[in-house]
């Protein structure tokens, strides 16, 4: 083949979920946004059914209207960016729960939907989605006096287990939140881990389902292997690549593998990331392009068909760090390319 495979371990994604749920004493959810981290939402989303999550996120209706297709009837989705001008009609027809943010969502989803479940986000101290305390004070009778579900905010440092925020996010949504009966949620992957104070009635697990930190006991879920194109000796002196930025200092054996940039390997990791031949570590050799990768494989012991760039020696996480980013970046820009394939029992 020409392009990359993507091995994905539904067994993995399925057990990481039930290692999260058995952290807490409540429900445990699954957010499935962005097509399941880049995975693909209606096989990951079906493997974490079968594995018993009952709730579902998503950041837009149209991810939901998808994921509902997927899952059937049954399993609620709740949808991050709330009920939005044109979200109507997949609301309904999908059956979603908005998470709504403000009062102009709370005004839009009351009047076109008055018997339609929803639930409330709360501005804890992110600044991003959700309700002030002010504006949660003004709407709680009105919000409460309908279908409400859930009413959940989101830590903004829950993978810093010491930063300060997190007691201070912690404070302000127990008070917003005092006497409200419907379930609460505060914590994704990081709030698990932080314990159980931060657990309330739901928890919303997310980059830990897919192998990522800060869930370090995480089971791989990916391998990304690259097919090699083809082989080169270069000499002494010689450079490799756009701007040649790899110089040999030794005869060296070029493998120029199938992937780049436009797959989802950011020029970022340009000379410092490695693919792996088994265990066997190879140095990229020069720039990231759009669609090759070039490979010192000199020490290799035989000429590899493939090699490796995710796989359990080289997590998400270990390639985002050679990169300067985070392992949600790289597992949500793996490009549409590669081939997919699938092993576990939602396969």
């Amino acid at each position: 083949m020409g392009t990359g495979t993507l091995h994905i371990d539904l067994d993995a994604l399925a057990a990481n979920w039930r290692a999260l749920d058995a952290h807490t004493g409540c429900e445990t959810a699954a957010v499935v946004k962005a097509d399941a981290y880049g995975l693909g939402v209606a096989p990951a989303a079906k493997a974490l059914a079968r594995a018993g999550a009952r709730r579902f996120f998503v950041a837009t209706a149209e991810e939901g209207a998808t994921l509902r297709k997927a899952l059937g009837e049954g399993p609620e989705i709740n949808v991050f960016s709330g009920h939005m001008a044109t979200d109507t009609d997949p609301i309904r027809d999908a059956r979603l729960t908005p998470m709504l943010n403000d009062a102009a969502q709370v005004t839009r989803h009351r009047a076109a939907l008055p018997d339609a479940p929803y639930g409330i986000q709360l501005d804890s101290g992110m600044n991003r989605l959700g309700m002030e305390p002010a504006d949660w004070a003004a709407l709680r009778a009105e919000a409460e006096a309908g279908p409400l579900t859930l009413v959940m905010s989101h830590l903004a440092c829950a993978d810093e287990p010491d930063h300060p925020h997190n007691t201070e996010q912690l404070r302000q949504f127990t008070e917003m939140t005092a006497g409200v009966t419907v379930p609460r949620s505060l914590s994704a992957t990081g709030g698990i881990l932080l314990g159980p104070a931060y657990h309330f009635d739901l928890t919303r697990p997310g980059i830990g389902l897919y192998g990522g930190l800060p869930f370090a006991e995480a089971s791989p879920v990916v391998r990304l292997s690259l097919p090699v194109i083809q082989l080169r000796e270069v000499a002494p002196g010689e450079h490799v690549g756009y701007g040649c930025t790899f110089t040999a200092t030794r005869p060296t054996r070029i493998a120029t593998v199938s992937a780049g940039y436009a797959d989802g390997l950011i020029r970022a990791m340009s000379g410092k990331a490695r693919l792996f031949w088994g265990d066997t570590p190879c140095p990229l050799a020069g720039r990231v392009s759009m669609d090759l990768l070039t490979v010192d494989v000199t020490d290799l012991p035989e000429i590899p068909e493939a090699l490796d760039i995710l796989c359990p020696t080289q997590t998400v996480d270990d390639l985002a760090e050679a990169a300067g980013t985070i392992g949600y970046e790289i597992l949500t820009s793996l490009g549409p390319r590669y081939s997919g394939r699938y092993t576990g029992r939602a396969a």
